[in-house]
């Protein structure tokens, strides 16, 4: 097929796509990169340029038909990303160079990998060199120090395959890997071996993680914290506001600052897309005094957000972790993808995996030196997952 049949627009809101059209390219139990989502990112004000978050939305059509979608900002800064780049933007800044803006194709303030280039199956092969050399070109076009892509999909091997249908394309092919800088990091990561209660999983602990595991529990109960899962619609606007002042709350005490994401955005994410939201409560003594924010797969949970109105002695594990594993277990998914950080969540059963991100840069000098940065981090990186891995809570024979 001659790729001059094919058309490529960049957009600034993502109001200019018919949600239906967007939705139907991408794999739809990945709830991040549906159209509801970013819509309401971008509807009440938690990206725009103001923010530091340009959308600019790459199309391709072929005709009138939509057959390949990436989400795309001009960034003026690095926050809300979670791949870290500040030194590189001292290394430009010290150079007299400019470092932003760049283009970053991600989903803001989500490490959750995903679908980040979704097209149409048919025109896969075609389309995904020149949709490569699209996105530079417009780098260029914008003046660009860069462009990144932040944890794209990498296939797990306990995780369900991706739809025939619809393919994420495979950053880091031959293709367009010599232009690119692969850069490795690390999460910690839930996976379900089949296990029937969250007794089996237990079973498959050392028997001091699973001494351990059951004390944190108890103490939480002992304790008269009365937890419960509130799904989707269910989710009141009472409980909505409760909720995001745990939110604002947590990230005060953390950094400072205020959270990325305001109210209305919550609120309207539990209108448009409530079969992917689950909620789970804390109460004590008939008040709600915390709240985990789940967003749910076919397949995979994904823990997003906490807060509670207090420090309360090992309700975050619970809330954010156990409950978390329960659920899976009961509901059958597979994967269980609690947050970015937080070594101590290996003796709770969570692996160390690597995540990827793939880094475009147009000064052909610091594109040497990035390149060079990334191999002498990945080997550091692959050896702390190594290590990792040994902690492990698992018997030896199910590790």
């Amino acid at each position: 097929m001659d790729i001059n049949n094919f058309s490529f627009k960049f957009i600034t809101s993502i109001d200019q796509v018919n949600r239906q059209d967007w939705n139907l390219l991408i794999e739809t139990d990945y709830p991040f990169m549906r159209h509801e989502f970013l819509q309401a990112l971008e509807s009440f004000g938690c990206v725009c340029p103001n923010m530091g978050w340009q959308p600019h939305h790459l199309l391709v059509y072929l005709k009138d038909t939509l057959v390949a979608i990436m989400p795309l900002y001009i960034k003026t800064h690095s926050y809300g990303e979670y791949v870290f780049d500040f030194q590189w933007a001292s290394a430009f800044h010290q150079a007299g160079v400019d470092y932003y803006p760049k283009l970053l194709s991600a989903i803001p303030f989500t490490p959750c990998a995903g679908d980040r280039l979704c097209i149409k199956a048919e025109y896969h092969e075609i389309l995904q060199p020149v949709i490569f050399e699209q996105i530079v070109l417009q780098a260029k076009k914008l003046n660009a120090s860069s462009w990144h892509l932040l944890f794209p999909e990498k296939e797990l091997s306990r995780v369900k395959q991706q739809s025939a249908l619809v393919q994420p394309a495979i950053i880091g092919s031959d293709i367009i890997k010599p232009d690119l800088a692969k850069r490795y990091g690390m999460q910690y990561h839930w996976f379900n071996q089949g296990y029937q209660s969250f007794s089996d999983f237990l079973a498959s602990c050392k028997m001091k993680s699973r001494k351990k595991i059951k004390r944190e529990r108890r103490i939480v109960t002992d304790a008269g914290f009365k937890l419960r899962i509130i799904e989707g619609d269910k989710i009141t606007p009472g409980l909505w506001q409760t909720f995001y002042y745990f939110y604002q709350r947590t990230y005060a005490k953390r950094s400072g600052n205020s959270g990325y994401l305001n109210l209305p955005f919550f609120e309207n994410i539990g209108l448009t897309m409530p079969s992917k939201l689950m909620m789970v409560v804390a109460e004590l003594d008939g008040e709600v005094i915390a709240a985990s924010l789940f967003f749910k797969g076919e397949q995979t949970l994904y823990g997003r957000y906490w807060g509670a109105s207090a420090e309360y002695e090992l309700l975050h594990f619970e809330a954010c972790y156990y409950q978390g594993i329960e659920y899976c277990i009961e509901q059958g998914f597979e994967h269980f993808d609690a947050g970015a950080q937080g070594e101590h969540k290996i003796q709770r059963g969570f692996e160390p995996i690597e995540t990827y991100s793939y880094h475009w840069i147009n000064d052909e000098r610091f594109r040497h030196a990035i390149k060079n940065f990334v191999e002498q981090e990945a080997f550091h990186v692959k050896a702390a997952i190594k290590e990792l891995s040994e902690k492990l809570p698992f018997k030896s024979d199910l590790k």
